[in-house]
């Protein structure tokens, strides 16, 4: 998983005026927890929406007044109208403990399916997963290569080396559905080789 830098001022004070202030400076509230005890920061709004409105899910290095924590985004609370950051909660890491977190899904290659005329369905964009650090892929590929119309991949089929997977195992998370002038490539062969068949029966009985 990738790291980034984001460096945060601590707020002396956590009531509703101070809050305020903090977003009318163009600044969001944080709080960093994890150790057992809460740390009250703020970040420039700027900074936060690079990585709120990006895809990718980052390793976070906080500097907060010098001191450096390494964290995750755990939650956000986001302005109803402007799509803003209002508030984001940190969750600290750790070597040794493990952290849930969600994990952008990647589709790859070119279904058989969808190359017969199929429709692709995309059902996940991420998967929940549980794992220490160390362990978190930046993004998990999911080759759809192999699928044919009405064949789908599960959470089941996904296998990511020392985490653990928290969906539903038996949950679809692509799939080639039927479509208008879509012809599956098993029924066509088995069309061919009825045809092929009627086509010798005909011969025999005609040579009879």
């Amino acid at each position: 998983m990738k790291t980034v830098q984001l460096s945060g001022s601590l707020r002396a004070n956590v009531g509703k005026k101070d809050t305020k202030a903090v977003r009318n400076d163009g600044r969001v509230p944080c709080v960093l927890y994890g150790s057992g005890e809460q740390t009250c920061f703020s970040v420039r709004s700027v900074d936060l929406e690079k990585l709120i409105f990006s895809p990718n899910v980052y390793q976070i290095e906080l500097d907060i007044d010098g001191t450096k924590k390494m964290a995750i985004i755990q939650a956000k609370q986001m302005h109803p109208l402007k799509d803003t950051p209002m508030h984001v909660d940190f969750l600290e890491l750790f070597d040794d403990k493990v952290v849930k977190v969600g994990i952008p899904l990647r589709v790859t290659g070119r279904s058989r399916g969808v190359l017969n005329g199929g429709r692709l369905m995309t059902i996940f964009r991420t998967i929940k997963v549980e794992g220490l650090p160390k362990d978190l892929p930046e993004e998990v590929e999911i080759d759809i290569t192999p699928l044919r119309i009405g064949q789908s991949l599960r959470v089941r089929d996904i296998n990511i080396p020392g985490v653990k997977t928290l969906e539903n195992e038996n949950a679809v998370v692509v799939s080639v559905k039927m479509s208008r002038g879509a012809v599956d490539e098993e029924e066509e062969e088995t069309e061919g080789e009825e045809a092929a068949e009627g086509e010798e029966a005909a011969a025999e009985a005609t040579e009879e």
